[in-house]
């Protein structure tokens, strides 16, 4: 069947939704679970759906398939990276003073960001100005990325960030007072025909 792939993914994104609801998200996501299985529906009785629909179809699936967010990561240790000692050290930045290393660590971040973004999702929706949105994302202990989280934006653009965030390398982790530890990182995101990056700090964790 044409769109069987789709039909499998929409599938096991009800299934992660309603698996991961609590009781901030349990309106949200079971609204989510009713407009997925609507689109099933209609996928299984007309047999086919628009370009835009099974794309958009298919980024939902990507966002809630992975068990990363930053809901789900909230270690006691974790910090803003503003406020380490030693922010990570992202590979090249090696034997750099402290404010060396994090300058190198923010231009990296903002090399491999704009890098690895697929720029065509942002030109395809033809936006009369350029758009932007919040990211975070938490180098943990062991140096890996974990604990994302997209602000509002298009369901495509959110996916693709995500996917791009998930492919980051890993790192030596942050260090404070003599210890390994976890940093909330948070980045801006301008996109419509180019991309441009901006990794700032915040003062706490994202609520919304």
């Amino acid at each position: 069947m044409k769109h069987f792939k789709l039909i499998i993914c929409l599938g096991i994104l009800m299934f992660c939704a309603s698996c991961n609801e609590n009781s901030s998200q349990q309106n949200s996501d079971s609204e989510l679970i009713i407009k997925v299985n609507a689109v099933q529906e209609q996928i299984m009785v007309q047999g086919n759906i628009t370009k835009e629909e099974e794309q958009a179809m298919l980024s939902l699936c990507a966002i809630i398939s992975h068990d990363d967010g930053l809901a789900n990561f909230s270690p006691e240790n974790r910090m803003i990276l503003k406020d380490v000692e030693i922010v990570p050290i992202y590979e090249g930045c090696e034997g750099l003073s402290k404010e060396e290393t994090k300058e190198c660590f923010k231009n990296k971040i903002r090399a491999f960001i704009k890098r690895e973004f697929n720029v065509s999702l942002s030109k395809d929706l033809n936006l009369s100005e350029p758009k932007q949105v919040d990211a975070f994302f938490i180098i943990d202990q062991t140096g890996n990325r974990t604990g994302m989280k997209v602000r509002d934006s298009e369901v495509t653009i959110q996916a693709e960030i995500l996917r791009v965030l998930r492919k980051m390398p890993v790192m030596k982790p942050a260090r404070h007072n003599g210890e390994d530890v976890s940093v909330l990182c948070s980045v801006l995101i301008k996109y419509g025909n180019k991309i441009e990056v901006d990794v700032v700090y915040i003062p706490e964790r994202p609520n919304n």
